[in-house]
């Protein structure tokens, strides 16, 4: 019998930031050992020869990142990625009709907070701190208040609350984090960290 292919991960070299930590964050939940392909991130990226000849081997198809080589399948598009993971082990992303609507709901939430938070990369305006992470937190403090419990579901893990820890993250990592955050996100966080596999992968990533 032939040897199961390792997953490939395809991402840019951006450390705890960025989409391709979303996917690598729920690779070490599932417990799936996978290969990093860095890349050195640039403005241009798109209009680099390297992302071009990505896009020739079938690795990508917007020539964006991350990407992930899996089960004879390459996908893009990280949310995506995420719902085929948990489709495949048959978790993760609720059960009933509603829950799976209360995921979808707030990962596109996540999706509208991301492309304020790329913008202010090059932009870095107090604005984004001071009105648009409190307007998001706010939003996400509503959706994660409706259940008892850390997760949005409750007691039960999502792929939405791996999007959710990294937006988290990455606004703390960035300095953009509010003084105050919701009582309901400081739950997720610290219930996110503390489960086994992601605090192993924290805890080596950032020694």
């Amino acid at each position: 019998m032939a040897a199961t292919k390792k997953p490939i991960l395809y991402y840019f070299n951006l450390g705890s930031k960025g989409r391709g930590e979303v996917v690598r964050l729920f690779l070490r939940e599932l417990g799936i050992d996978y290969e990093d392909k860095l890349y050195t991130y640039e403005p241009t990226w798109h209009q680099q020869e390297v992302s071009k000849e990505l896009q020739d081997q079938g690795l990508t198809i917007t020539r964006k990142l991350p990407s992930l080589d899996i089960d004879g399948h390459v996908l893009s598009q990280h949310i995506p990625i995420l719902r085929y993971l948990s489709r495949s082990v048959g978790a993760y992303d609720g059960t009933t009709n509603y829950e799976k609507w209360l995921v979808d709901a707030v990962s596109d939430t996540y999706i509208d907070w991301r492309f304020l938070w790329v913008a202010n990369l090059t932009d870095n305006k107090p604005e984004y701190k001071a009105a648009t992470v409190p307007r998001f937190y706010a939003i996400w403090d509503k959706f994660y208040s409706k259940n008892s419990g850390p997760y949005l579901l409750g007691n039960t893990v999502t792929y939405a609350d791996f999007v959710i820890f990294q937006a988290l993250d990455n606004d703390e990592v960035l300095g953009w984090a509010p003084a105050s955050t919701p009582e309901s996100l400081k739950a997720l966080r610290a219930a996110m960290s503390a489960r086994p596999n992601i605090k192993e992968y924290i805890a080596a990533r950032r020694g």
